[in-house]
């Protein structure tokens, strides 16, 4: 792999994931960010009762990307080479955590509406 390009990442991405799947969640966070654009929009401002709730939901997914990433490339913790390794690994516990963050504030925003809600 001489250079990095967008159609390389992609080819890894689909090596490592399978196609099927790698395209489903290439969806799921499409569909999962609009969503939460849409809930910004509709909402104008931040329930900050649901913010406390995505955050605390932050670790798990960041376990559960890590999990997930581990599964799939058939890994363990005790394969941890180096410097870089421990850099990617923890690159995927944020965007899992963050992620979660954003599925669990806008599954609570759709569920239950900006009225109803006393703390925003």
């Amino acid at each position: 792999m001489k250079d990095m390009t967008f159609q390389t990442l992609l080819a890894v991405f689909e090596e490592i994931f399978g196609r099927g799947l790698f395209w489903t969640m290439v969806i799921a966070a499409v569909l999962v960010t609009v969503g939460y654009v849409y809930v910004l929009i509709r909402d104008r401002s931040v329930s900050w009762h649901k913010f406390l709730w995505a955050q605390l939901s932050m670790p798990l997914g960041a376990i559960a990307a890590v999990w997930f990433v581990m599964a799939m490339t058939h890994s363990a913790l005790s394969d941890i080479g180096g410097a870089i390794d421990v850099i990617v690994l923890l690159g995927v516990a944020a965007m899992g955590a963050v992620g979660m963050a954003i599925l669990v504030y806008t599954v609570q925003s759709l569920i239950k509406k900006p009225q109803s809600d006393p703390s925003s």
